[in-house]
């Protein structure tokens, strides 16, 4: 009793702490907003009291600041400093490259084929803040970034393999200038990016050229908190694949050959075919409500040759995270596909050599992704079914030695350690594998994990309808909430009521069919507890996955209900165990029952011991 209540008094005590975080959290998030409230309040009321007049001024003032700023940085390109910013596009049948002559670069990226989940298509390089860009000397002790210089554009040409070649090109008056050269391919989400520096020896210092790679990925899929947790920064080290997700910054300490900023299905990258020499990266995960999923910044070093003049060659990626095209994009870049990694690194081969080649097989001649994964769980199961119905048929023997267990049950009483040994003894005599029912759930765990990694990041899901679900890749909505609910989130997913409910079946008919143990009175209510549990993580994942994980439960409520009524005789199993125990040979013991029974035999002086002890202090 007094256990009891100790626990009731530290649940009751948590969910006080709870409450009272909860509501310091909300009463400190409103006086934030109350303050921001003030403050804007304030700015717009200064603004009032400023005349039309004095705005003008004041505007005007401004812009001429910021044009004699940007002649003086432009030093001796200054008669480019201030010439207005002009968009050139550029298309091939998968991309729309949109280029700005301010720095010579890629403005944005429209991908022709794939929707944002907000409507229209799928646009990288959007925000205000991302572009490439690397430091030139302008003059005597000057020096400034390309982005801020205005470079003039060439026309689109068109070359005789269909490719397009652009250029921006920017020229100083005593002949040193700086031409950026783009090539757009058909078929391809690459943009090949060639830097020419005449006079290279007085634009850059110690033959060294500084890039600065900014990219903020914006929201195009569904959840932006799912987006965001999938997001992370991808580059290759060393000719080894390698990211940063957890952690904000890397130093680069090998040669890089590219950086990416990864998003769940699409990815910015700034690819070197000569390497990069070193460098270091940071990044930010966003936490706000906005559309921001976060800001990869990466400044990385290149060794240009020690000549007058130079030739760079570089590559952009702006396009989706699909294994096949990143396998011929960059050495190693088909690992922003995330199969497995990390702890959950031993999953991808099953994913890569397994699980993706089956699904892709499949979706070769179904066009229906949810039939697709129907048949790629039949697969699963049937591979497996070996391995199953050995474990089955240990779990209908336990069923069978239920009567002798509460046999023994009755005769220990409260010695639970000599019930365990006898148990042991019994199971042994009948040939019985405890850890065999155990086997089906051990086989799902690998699998689950790397169908959850196949499943988020397997993009020819994206945007694929099935049954009431709208798309694979991402939860389905049975229920909208109005806002989040603490762990549920804003919605009910039914795709993972489904999981949950097959799942609570199987728990059920496996709780009938194997003997419990009455003295461990939480086994009964496990159940009820677990589906509870299994609903708060499935809520959010992919459709894909949850559809997957209820098929899979219904086969194997199909599997055990077949195998134990019309595959297993029962009676057979009997005579067998009859036979077994029968039999004057000495029944081997594993290595497993062996360190078992020590183990008991040792709790069993213990407790024997502290019983005496008892009995010596009465």
């Amino acid at each position: 009793m007094k256990d009891k209540n100790t626990i009731i008094g530290i649940v009751l005590l948590a969910i006080l702490f709870f409450v009272f975080f909860w509501y310091t959290n909300k009463q400190q998030g409103e006086y934030v907003t109350h303050q921001k409230r003030i403050q804007d309040s304030l700015r717009t009321d200064s603004l009032k009291k400023i005349t039309p007049e004095q705005k003008a001024a004041f505007i005007l003032d401004s812009l001429r600041a910021d044009s004699i700023g940007r002649a003086n940085a432009a030093g001796n390109f200054a008669n480019t400093a201030n010439v207005p910013e002009q968009l050139v596009t550029v298309e091939n049948d998968l991309i729309k490259a949109v280029f700005t002559t301010k720095g010579g670069a890629v403005k944005y990226v429209e991908l022709k084929h794939y929707n944002s989940s907000s409507g229209g298509k799928v646009v990288l390089g959007e925000s205000g803040k991302d572009g490439i860009s690397y430091a030139v000397n302008t003059g005597a002790n000057k020096s400034a970034l390309t982005t801020e210089m205005n470079f003039v554009a060439g026309q689109p040409e068109k070359n005789a393999d269909g490719s397009q070649t652009i250029q921006f090109k920017l020229t100083d008056a005593a002949g040193a200038g700086i031409i950026h050269q783009y090539t757009i391919k058909q078929g391809s989400y690459l943009i090949d990016w060639n830097i020419s520096l005449t006079g290279a020896q007085s634009l850059i210092t110690n033959n060294t050229l500084n890039f600065h790679f900014v990219s903020q990925p914006m929201q195009v899929e569904k959840s932006a908190d799912y987006e965001r947790r999938m997001t992370n920064v991808c580059f290759s080290e060393g000719n080894d694949f390698d990211y940063i997700s957890s952690k904000t910054e890397h130093k680069f300490e090998k040669p890089v050959q590219w950086v990416s900023a990864a998003q769940q299905f699409f990815n910015v990258a700034l690819i070197a075919k000569d390497n990069f020499k070193g460098g270091e990266v940071h990044w930010a995960r966003s936490t706000d409500t906005t559309q921001v999923i976060g800001l990869v910044d990466a400044s990385l070093q290149m060794q240009a040759p020690a000549s007058a003049s130079v030739n760079i060659p570089m590559q952009l990626y702006y396009g989706p995270n699909d294994y096949k095209i990143l396998q011929n994009a960059a050495p190693e870049m088909d690992g922003i596909v995330n199969l497995g990694r990390d702890f959950y690194a031993f999953v991808r081969p099953i994913n890569k050599y397994i699980i993706m080649p089956v699904f892709n097989f499949f979706a070769g001649f179904i066009s229906v992704y949810g039939w697709v994964i129907a048949l790629l769980t039949i697969f699963i199961r049937l591979v497996t079914s070996p391995l199953v119905y050995r474990s089955y048929k240990s779990g209908a023997r336990m069923k069978l030695l239920r009567p002798e267990l509460d046999e023994l049950r009755k005769k220990f009483g409260t010695d639970q350690q000599g019930f365990a040994m006898e148990q042991m003894k019994l199971f042994r005599e009948a040939g019985v594998n405890p850890l065999g029912g155990c086997l089906p759930l051990l086989l799902q765990i690998p699998i689950f994990f790397a169908l959850y990694s196949f499943f988020n990041s397997n993009i020819s899901l994206r945007g694929q309808p099935f049954l009431w679900s709208k798309d694979l890749s991402t939860y389905d909505i049975l229920v909208q909430f109005g806002s989040k609910i603490f762990v549920i989130g804003d919605h009910i997913s039914l795709f993972a009521l489904l999981a949950v409910a097959t799942s609570f079946l199987i728990s059920v008919y496996n709780m009938n069919m194997t003997p419990q143990d009455p003295n461990n009175p939480a086994l009964k209510y496990m159940p009820y507890i677990y589906p509870v549990f299994m609903l708060l993580f499935f809520n959010s994942l992919p459709a894909a996955l949850t559809w997957y994980y209820t098929v899979s439960n219904l086969i194997t409520l199909g599997i055990q209900f077949t195998i134990q009524n019309y595959i297993l005789d029962h009676d057979k199993i009997l005579a067998q165990m009859h036979e077994r125990r029968k039999a004057p040979k000495v029944k081997p013991k594993s290595k497993w029952q062996e360190q078992y029974e020590k183990m008991l035999e040792a709790q069993k002086k213990v407790q024997q011991m502290k019983d005496q002890q008892q009995k010596n202090k009465k």
